[in-house]
Parts: structure tokens; sequence; C-alpha cells
């Protein structure tokens, strides 16, 4: 049995797998390599999500700003 590294749960079976094989955690859903005998690391592919998140919280901020300034030059335009 080895432990997840986001959220501890520890009773992950990784006996039918081998090194290199990818587990979802049962607890938290994420997605985890085996790394070794009862070890398990993140995996790329929860890292590329986690990023694209990010990205996509980033852009949503800079179309608010975008927005906010237009509403500034509208109201400049009418006084």
């Amino acid at each position: 049995m080895a432990t997840c590294p986001e959220c501890d749960y520890d009773e992950i079976n990784t006996e039918d797998f081998e090194e290199g094989d990818t587990v979802s955690c049962p607890e938290c859903g994420k997605n985890l390599v085996i790394v070794g005998p009862d070890e398990l690391d993140f995996s790329d592919d929860d890292d590329l999500d986690d990023d694209e998140d990010l990205d996509e919280e980033e852009e949503d901020d800079e179309d608010d700003l975008d927005e906010d300034e237009d509403e500034e030059e509208e109201e400049d335009v009418d006084e």
C-alpha cells in the first residue's frame, strides 16, 4: 500500500502495477505515478492541468482589467 502525497490517503494498492504506471487517488482524485515500491509522486499530466487552470485564471483577470479600462474611458467621454 502507498500513500497519496496530496491528501495522505494511505490505502492505495500498488501491488498490480509497475514503476511508471499511473493511478488515481480514490480519496482526492489526483493522478499519481508509481516511482518505486509503495512510492507515489504527482503525475506530469496533473501538473499540466493545474498550469492550464492558472493560465485561464490569468486570462480572465486580464479581461476584467480591459473591461474596467473601457468603462472608465466611456465615463470620460460622457462627461
